[in-house]
């Protein structure tokens, strides 16, 4: 058969796993996620798609992964008992935050707790300042007392982010030897490696998170490479970070908190790909799981990034009320709306649906493993949106009575409503949920949703992607081939790629070119070290960046820099490119103040993957399918066709209301719409007065 590659995405409710040869052919396989062992699921998909792909493990050329373990670990707080050494008087940086209002009219305002307690929090006698010399050296007895002071506490990783590391990081390698041969067993985080930036609470709150995460996320990792080298699969493997790029497996496992949002990355590049393939230039990203559901903006085929983020946000969509990470990420909203969600009534007799869920275990009432609560599934199932004999493949049969009597007991009677009519209330409140968060995501950037195309996948998305437009005033969605598992087939995807950050604060006008010169190359060969292992002989390509503003200002922007060695116009270089990005984005520059460069970043990357398509023969139109169901909308039960989309080729069409099934995920299209198939196999859903 050839080269092939397997890309695994893990989630709160299903593990996804496909298949890819060297012929572009693919095989997936959906199961449901083992929390205790993730990785049980996980090979347990490989030697699925192998046995049905007909590929021996020997043939894999390289194995991709993403997962929101990290996340969840963080959420859920169920990390690592972690330490800080912090320098002396800056103890409780992580708990003071930005000594701000993320709500300003609540009183009982509720903020995100740091993830080290102020009991583990030890300061360190020593002082750097922000120019890099050394005010007060390191005192190594002041480590080892702080050390022996938290031995009754269990300690099992320890994060060392002293003042000013970004700048001089020597302070932070000594107290990590010291801490290393006092306790050998201690997994060890240096602020200066996992984010050497300017800005000491966020820099300080994402080495805590990487020293939370790293024991737990290692210890995956390692169980899972000795899972595949048991399988016999001995290629690369390679991890889905934040940003979009692939990473190795080493460096995963020292800064882990690059991978919090492996997975919705993953349906960034594929909606960002498929844009690209369907003449789309603005496309709104719709990935609904069993856990969450994520929306993410991509314009020109280039998901929106960001060097922030924020995890376990304490108020939904409130910047500033979660915990602040400073990582390479691809900016998307998340919020906790999946097929697993819970539906409940609250003591006002308001329907609310999530953010709890009932994940894979034990899952929704329909999946019959014990569970009682109505969830999205269930709503989903009673309202004959799901074929129950093809759910995830066919591997779980679905139980549409036992959907039905948990909505019936926990909704519909407290409501004094129908089942059907209780169901499609949580069908709406789901659905009114996610578009909450899509305007709100959208506002942020001044962006107009009614412009805008959907393309939507993830095991649940293909159920609500119509509704939800229709909401939202979208016109067109787009429905990829393999929506169910989107995220693993986004990682086929992704490039070979890692960033490397180094803050600098100085003023334009004193701009050393020698110096930027030597940093550049200093972080390239950072990034070459980390990309080496798996590229190879592959060519790299450079993409620097500088965020700068005006003196004075509190935020920066990133500006595009040329990859070349800079001279003595470089000062009036950068400022230009500087006043142009802020000029288009205010309409004006402003005279007579300086600009500052706080950071440079430098991103290497290598080729894009071959992904060349063979395109689908033609076909005019879908012969009279004879499979009806009946279908819930709007209140109404109306009579539906159920369509196999293996059937449906370029250029076949087809009305609505109708499902179109596949082993993965299900496409609603509803009385009103219709769809056409594209060359590339994406089902092109409009209204169809449009048409």
């Amino acid at each position: 058969m050839g080269a092939a590659r397997i890309a695994v995405d893990i989630g709160g409710t299903f593990t996804d796993v496909v298949l890819q040869n060297a012929e572009n052919q693919r095989w997936s396989d959906k199961l449901l996620t083992t929390h205790g062992q993730p990785e049980q699921a996980l090979l347990e998909g490989i030697e699925r798609v192998l046995a049905s792909s007909g590929v021996p493990a020997a043939d894999l050329t390289m194995v991709l992964h993403g997962t929101t373990l990290a996340t969840n670990a963080l959420i859920e707080r169920r990390g690592a008992t972690t330490a800080l050494l912090t320098t002396a008087g800056h103890r409780d940086s992580v708990e003071m935050a930005f000594e701000d209002r993320f709500e300003q009219y609540d009183i009982n305002i509720d903020r995100a707790r740091p993830l080290v307690p102020r009991h583990l929090r030890r300061p360190i006698t020593e002082r750097i300042l922000s120019d890099g010399r050394v005010h007060t050296p390191l005192d190594p007895e002041s480590v080892a007392a702080a050390v022996e002071s938290l031995d009754r506490y269990g300690v099992q990783s320890i994060a060392i982010g002293l003042l000013h590391s970004y700048r001089d990081p020597t302070h932070e390698r000594l107290c990590a030897e010291l801490v290393a041969k006092l306790r050998p067993d201690w997994a060890i985080t240096l602020s200066s490696e996992v984010c050497p930036e300017i800005r000491e609470y966020e820099r300080l709150s994402t080495a805590c998170a990487n020293a939370y995460v790293q024991p737990l996320m290692e210890s995956y990792l390692r169980r899972l490479e000795d899972g595949l080298n048991s399988l016999g699969v001995q290629c690369p493997f390679l991890l889905m970070t934040s940003g979009g790029g692939l990473t190795d497996l080493d460096t995963a496992a020292r800064f882990p908190i690059r991978l919090v949002e492996s997975g919705p990355a993953g349906g960034a590049i594929l909606a960002a790909s498929v844009a690209g393939s369907c003449g789309a230039d603005r496309v709104l990203s719709f990935d609904m799981g069993g856990t969450t559901a994520k929306l993410c903006l991509i314009d020109e085929q280039k998901p929106l990034v960001s060097r922030s983020f924020e995890v376990d946000r304490s108020y939904r969509f409130k910047k500033g009320s979660g915990l602040p990470l400073r990582i390479p990420v691809i900016e998307m909203v998340e919020i906790g709306a999946g097929g697993g969600s819970i539906a409940s009534v609250d003591k006002l007799q308001r329907l609310r649906v999530g953010p709890r869920s009932a994940g894979s275990e034990p899952g929704p009432a329909a999946y019959g493993r014990g569970g009682t609560q109505p969830t999205v599934t269930d709503a989903d199932v009673s309202l004959g949106k799901i074929r129950p004999d093809r759910f995830a493949g066919g591997a779980l049969s679905l139980k549409v009575e036992a959907a039905a009597d948990a909505i019936d007991e926990h909704i519909a009677q407290a409501l004094a409503l129908p089942v059907s009519e209780a169901a499609q209330g949580i069908s709406d409140v789901v659905e009114e949920s996610m578009a909450a968060a899509a305007r709100a995501h959208a506002a942020e950037f001044g962006l107009d949703l009614r412009q805008r195309d959907m393309v939507a996948f993830g095991g649940a998305a293909p159920l609500h992607a119509v509704s939800l437009a229709r909401r939202l005033g979208v016109s067109r969605v787009i429905i990829p081939p393999q929506a169910g598992v989107g995220s693993a087939v986004g990682f086929l995807l992704a490039r070979l790629s890692f960033e490397v950050v180094r803050s600098r604060p100085i003023a334009i006008s004193r701009l050393d070119p020698a110096g930027v010169n030597e940093l550049f190359s200093d972080m390239r060969k950072e990034a070459e070290a980390v990309l080496a292992p798996a590229a190879g002989d592959a060519p790299l390509t450079e993409v620097r960046q500088g965020y700068m503003r005006y003196a004075g200002q509190g935020h920066e922007l990133p500006i595009a820099l040329p990859v070349e060695s800079y001279d003595d116009s470089a000062a009036a270089l950068f400022s230009a490119a500087f006043e142009r990005a802020y000029e288009k984005l205010y309409g004006r520059t402003i005279s007579g103040v300086d600009i500052e460069l706080l950071s440079l970043t430098l991103a290497l990357s290598g080729p894009a993957p071959s992904q060349e398509s063979v395109e689908r023969p033609k076909q005019r139109s879908v012969e009279q399918d004879t499979r009806l169901c009946h279908l819930f909308e709007d209140g109404d039960r109306v009579e539906a066709r159920v369509v196999d989309r293996e059937t449906l080729a370029h250029g076949s069409t087809l009305s609505g209301p109708a499902l179109i099934t596949e082993d993965q995920t299900t496409t609603v299209l509803p009385s009103g719409f219709a769809l056409e198939v594209d060359p590339g196999g994406n089902l092109i859903i409009t209204i169809e007065e449009a048409r």
